[in-house]
Protein backbone atom coordinates (compact mmCIF):
# COMPACT_ATOMS: atom_id res chain seq x y z
CA UNK A 1 0.00 0.00 0.00
CA UNK A 2 1.71 3.41 -1.24
CA UNK A 3 1.45 6.30 1.22
CA UNK A 4 2.15 9.81 0.10
CA UNK A 5 0.94 13.28 1.18
CA UNK A 6 -0.96 15.24 -1.16
CA UNK A 7 -1.69 19.11 -0.53
CA UNK A 8 -0.43 18.40 3.09
CA UNK A 9 -2.74 15.61 3.57
CA UNK A 10 -1.49 12.27 4.50
CA UNK A 11 -3.33 9.42 1.82
CA UNK A 12 -3.05 5.93 1.10
CA UNK A 13 -3.99 5.24 -2.29
CA UNK A 14 -6.98 7.44 -2.46
CA UNK A 15 -7.79 10.68 -4.70
CA UNK A 16 -8.67 13.67 -2.56
CA UNK A 17 -12.06 15.69 -4.60
CA UNK A 18 -10.80 19.36 -3.91
CA UNK A 19 -12.88 22.45 -4.79
CA UNK A 20 -11.37 24.72 -7.42
CA UNK A 21 -12.89 28.25 -6.87
CA UNK A 22 -12.38 31.32 -8.91
CA UNK A 23 -11.60 34.88 -7.18
CA UNK A 24 -11.16 38.38 -7.54
CA UNK A 25 -7.60 38.89 -6.95
CA UNK A 26 -8.31 41.41 -4.17
CA UNK A 27 -10.12 38.66 -2.13
CA UNK A 28 -6.81 36.53 -2.65
CA UNK A 29 -4.56 38.96 -0.97
CA UNK A 30 -6.86 38.83 2.15
CA UNK A 31 -7.16 34.99 2.15
CA UNK A 32 -3.36 34.90 1.54
CA UNK A 33 -2.59 37.45 4.67
CA UNK A 34 -5.41 35.49 6.28
CA UNK A 35 -7.43 38.44 6.57
CA UNK A 36 -10.27 36.85 4.60
CA UNK A 37 -11.09 32.70 6.36
CA UNK A 38 -14.68 32.92 5.50
CA UNK A 39 -15.20 32.52 1.60
CA UNK A 40 -18.87 33.39 0.64
CA UNK A 41 -20.72 31.53 -1.97
CA UNK A 42 -24.67 31.44 -3.09
CA UNK A 43 -24.44 27.73 -3.23
CA UNK A 44 -22.82 24.91 -1.69
CA UNK A 45 -21.24 22.13 -3.70
CA UNK A 46 -22.96 19.04 -3.18
CA UNK A 47 -20.05 16.70 -2.75
CA UNK A 48 -17.85 16.40 0.29
CA UNK A 49 -14.79 18.52 -0.35
CA UNK A 50 -12.03 19.44 2.22
CA UNK A 51 -9.41 21.18 0.69
CA UNK A 52 -10.63 25.00 -1.75
CA UNK A 53 -7.87 25.44 -4.43
CA UNK A 54 -7.64 29.30 -4.61
CA UNK A 55 -7.68 30.51 -8.78
CA UNK A 56 -7.33 34.61 -8.25
CA UNK A 57 -8.91 35.98 -11.84
CA UNK A 58 -8.12 38.71 -14.30
CA UNK A 59 -5.51 39.56 -14.23
CA UNK A 60 -3.41 37.66 -12.47
CA UNK A 61 -4.97 33.99 -13.92
CA UNK A 62 -3.54 31.66 -11.92
CA UNK A 63 -3.94 28.51 -9.15
CA UNK A 64 -2.15 30.65 -6.19
CA UNK A 65 -2.94 28.46 -3.16
CA UNK A 66 -4.67 25.59 -1.46
CA UNK A 67 -6.67 25.84 1.97
CA UNK A 68 -8.29 23.54 4.38
CA UNK A 69 -11.48 23.50 4.89
CA UNK A 70 -12.47 22.90 8.08
CA UNK A 71 -16.36 23.86 8.05
CA UNK A 72 -19.31 25.58 6.76
CA UNK A 73 -21.89 27.72 7.40
CA UNK A 74 -25.19 28.61 6.51
CA UNK A 75 -27.93 30.74 7.79
CA UNK A 76 -29.59 33.84 6.80
CA UNK A 77 -27.50 36.20 5.07
CA UNK A 78 -28.08 38.49 8.21
CA UNK A 79 -27.08 35.81 10.74
CA UNK A 80 -24.20 34.58 8.65
CA UNK A 81 -22.54 38.31 8.44
CA UNK A 82 -22.98 38.12 12.46
CA UNK A 83 -21.49 35.18 12.75
CA UNK A 84 -18.50 35.87 10.43
CA UNK A 85 -17.94 39.44 9.71
CA UNK A 86 -15.00 39.80 12.18
CA UNK A 87 -12.93 38.08 9.54
CA UNK A 88 -15.36 37.88 6.33
CA UNK A 89 -12.90 39.81 3.83
CA UNK A 90 -15.17 42.17 2.23
CA UNK A 91 -17.30 45.02 3.34
CA UNK A 92 -21.20 44.56 4.72
CA UNK A 93 -22.09 46.27 2.13
CA UNK A 94 -20.67 43.77 -0.57
CA UNK A 95 -22.16 40.89 1.54
CA UNK A 96 -25.28 42.76 1.52
CA UNK A 97 -24.88 43.44 -2.40
CA UNK A 98 -23.85 39.58 -3.15
CA UNK A 99 -26.28 38.03 -1.05
CA UNK A 100 -29.71 40.22 -2.36
CA UNK A 101 -32.70 38.42 -2.78
CA UNK A 102 -31.33 35.32 -0.86
CA UNK A 103 -33.14 33.84 1.76
CA UNK A 104 -29.87 31.46 2.84
CA UNK A 105 -26.41 32.33 2.70
CA UNK A 106 -23.56 29.73 2.78
CA UNK A 107 -19.44 30.32 3.69
CA UNK A 108 -16.83 28.28 3.73
CA UNK A 109 -14.64 28.21 6.81
CA UNK A 110 -11.07 28.69 5.30
CA UNK A 111 -8.48 26.98 7.73
CA UNK A 112 -4.62 26.48 7.14
CA UNK A 113 -3.93 28.32 3.50
CA UNK A 114 -0.50 27.26 2.20
CA UNK A 115 0.98 29.29 -1.04
CA UNK A 116 2.24 27.67 -4.14
CA UNK A 117 5.67 28.66 -4.85
CA UNK A 118 5.93 29.12 -8.15
CA UNK A 119 1.97 29.83 -8.75
CA UNK A 120 -0.06 27.12 -11.16
CA UNK A 121 -1.87 27.31 -14.18
CA UNK A 122 -5.18 25.87 -14.61
CA UNK A 123 -4.25 23.49 -17.10
CA UNK A 124 -1.76 21.72 -14.31
CA UNK A 125 -5.21 20.88 -12.87
CA UNK A 126 -6.53 19.12 -16.18
CA UNK A 127 -8.69 22.90 -16.61
CA UNK A 128 -8.95 24.70 -19.58
CA UNK A 129 -11.22 27.73 -18.53
CA UNK A 130 -11.76 29.42 -15.27
CA UNK A 131 -15.14 28.13 -13.37
CA UNK A 132 -17.56 30.72 -13.22
CA UNK A 133 -18.36 30.11 -9.55
CA UNK A 134 -16.36 26.64 -8.65
CA UNK A 135 -15.71 23.41 -10.08
CA UNK A 136 -14.73 19.76 -8.77
CA UNK A 137 -10.82 18.46 -9.48
CA UNK A 138 -9.48 15.29 -8.18
CA UNK A 139 -5.53 16.31 -6.52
Amino acid sequence: MAFFVVYGFPWQDLTVKALLISTKPEYVTKILDGSKTFEFRKRLCKEGVSLMIVYSTSPRMKVVAFAKIPGKLSGSPRDLWKETKQSAGISHKEHRSYFKGRKTAYAYELGEVTIFEPEKNLSDHGIRTAPQSFAYIEV
